[in-house]
């Protein structure tokens, strides 16, 4: 059967990888398989990838409210727009998180002009400069533009370093981070000119999908308990991780969230961030 994907090209409908995807949230092999017998009876000529996806996240809520949370990774990232720093808040928070001294929103000087730089992240060795790329549209893909005019950028920002008399002895390294996939040639592009992309999917493996699941650094949105305004007044709050939720729970009381309502927000939080291999 014929699907039209976010981007609006025509493709197959693949079972295999709808079960792929639910099978990478968590969900167990019969909960799969009962989600794939009522999705067929959903389908229909042209049926969008959204209404699919909609469709197989209601079932699993039904079933198994954590590991929909878990699935709705993707849709999560989107709700931190429309404005992007929500976005480049939550990459800092990544970083951070991983072992790096992180700065957001810094403004540096390069040999030509000032640029304001995204996330600065520096660990032993290495400071990397980095352009953070979010599309609120699904099936936006980040093109070989992005890269082109980020790559300039990183040239005069490290040019300035080089020739500063303060330099600091470190290599450095420009980045490029989107929440949706790059096109061939901007992959192509940034590993010319030794670029560092990161993407939904990209590196393989070692992506952001990859390493937000193998750190356990979900973003808030994706909790199915937490209503939309209370997302944002939390994002508003610099509150984009679920773990810094669970430090930061007051903020729950000037909610005014009821103490068994908070209750339950709180163990969802806490299951979300438990390692990957203790679910």
């Amino acid at each position: 059967m014929k699907i039209v994907t976010a981007s609006g090209e025509s493709s197959e409908f693949s079972e295999s990888k709808v079960a792929s995807s639910l099978r990478r949230a968590g969900a167990q092999e019969h909960v799969i398989s009962d989600i794939l017998h009522h999705l067929k009876a959903h389908l229909h000529p042209n049926i969008s990838t959204k209404e699919i996806y909609k469709t197989a996240f209601n079932l699993l809520r039904q079933q198994d409210g954590l590991t929909a949370s878990r699935y709705k990774l993707k849709k999560a990232i989107y709700e931190l727009g429309p404005t992007g720093f929500p976005f480049e808040k939550f990459i800092g928070a990544l970083f951070e998180n991983s072992g790096f001294k992180v700065k957001v929103g810094q403004t540096l000087q390069g040999t030509c002009v000032s640029h304001e730089v995204d996330v600065i992240a520096e660990t032993a060795g290495v400071k990397m400069f980095m352009e953070c790329k979010f599309h609120s549209e699904q099936g936006k893909k980040c093109d070989v533009k992005i890269p082109l005019y980020i790559h300039s950028r990183f040239t005069d920002l490290e040019s300035f370093q080089l020739k500063s008399k303060n330099k600091d002895d470190v290599r450095h390294e420009g980045w490029v981070i989107t929440n949706t996939r790059f096109t061939k040639d901007a992959v192509t592009y940034g590993q010319c000119v030794g670029l560092k992309l990161l993407g939904w999917d990209f590196p393989k493996g070692q992506g952001l999908k990859e390493r937000i699941d193998r750190l356990g650094l979900y973003p808030i949105s994706v909790s199915t308990l937490l209503t939309a305004r209370e997302k944002q007044f939390l994002l508003s709050r610099d509150n984009v991780l679920c773990r810094q939720l669970l430090k930061d729970d007051f903020l729950l009381d000037q909610l005014e969230i009821s103490k068994n309502r908070k209750h339950k927000i709180l163990k969802e939080m806490r299951d979300l961030i438990a390692p990957a291999n203790k679910r």
